[in-house]
């Protein structure tokens, strides 16, 4: 997120030029908004990154996500089961497999 629209404490809501990256935490009754819906929609105004976190018999599955502006879609970069690891659009490096027990 854009470091000034962050730290507008008064702000209740962010243009899509301000958004680095979205994450999606997909549960049973927002399967469809959120695999379906909320990308096109987040694609359509330019956000670069997304990512999708699912349940897979009780494990997180992060499924990472970058725009094509080409295209404006996005394209599948990675699939992450027992650890979330990538530079773009920032580092990070989370075992997943710790999370849940």
């Amino acid at each position: 997120m854009d470091k000034a629209a962050a730290a507008d404490l008064d702000r209740t809501y962010y243009e899509p030029e301000d958004v680095l990256l979205v994450v999606e935490v997909v549960s049973k009754s927002s399967e469809i908004r959120d695999r379906e819906t909320k990308p096109k929609r987040y694609a359509q105004g330019g956000i670069k990154h997304f990512w999708r976190v699912e349940n897979d018999g009780g494990q997180p599955v992060v499924y990472v996500y970058e725009l094509d502006p080409a295209t404006t879609s996005y394209a599948l970069t990675g699939i992450f089961h027992d650890r979330l690891k990538t530079t773009v659009p920032f580092s990070v490096d989370i075992a997943l497999d710790t999370l849940i027990s």
